[in-house]
């Protein structure tokens, strides 16, 4: 069995951070319902010197917006990070998927041994396309998700690996 770039890319981001989207809905009524407001949580970190919930939320959908653009040679949508309610994060999620449900297979597909290069803080980082988006695109990507999860897990919120999978 051959899995195109596209399948291995774009469906498995959109399942994720819909998946993402349900966690953090989890997450606010957790906050309702023990009657403290929401927006607690998203300056919540698992340690002084982590992100809080909302630059998790932040940098997982740049992950993959930049990373499905760069995979299809195209600018990649700007989010500005100035969310500061759940609803604005539900709003960054949408404006997320809808851009990789823009992507047609053909953008991506054959991008395994495309260029890429992403501008980072100490210094540029050059691959090709399938190390990108396996090494790179990928674990950096869960890596947040994961991080969102575990902040609402460790503030009491009712979650299980289904919440993080989701429903088959």
């Amino acid at each position: 069995m051959t899995l195109s770039m596209y399948q291995a890319s774009v469906p498995v981001f959109v399942r994720a951070l819909a998946n993402l989207a349900h966690v953090l809905k989890k997450g606010e009524a957790h906050a309702q319902a023990k009657g403290f407001a929401p927006e607690v949580l998203l300056q919540t970190r698992l340690y002084p010197d982590m992100f809080p919930l909302t630059r998790q939320v932040q940098i997982a959908t740049d992950m993959v917006k930049n990373g499905a653009a760069r995979l299809a040679a195209i600018e990649a949508p700007r989010f500005e990070d100035n969310e500061t309610s759940f609803a604005e994060l539900y709003a960054r999620l949408d404006r997320a998927i809808a851009f990789l449900n823009s992507l047609k297979p053909e953008q991506i597909d054959g991008s395994e041994a495309r260029t890429v290069t992403v501008p980072r803080r100490s210094g540029p980082l050059t691959l090709q396309g399938q190390p990108y988006l396996l090494d790179y695109v990928f674990p950096n990507f869960f890596f947040h998700c994961t991080t969102a999860y575990a902040i609402l897990r460790h503030c009491g919120v009712e979650l299980g690996k289904a919440d993080f999978i989701g429903a088959f």
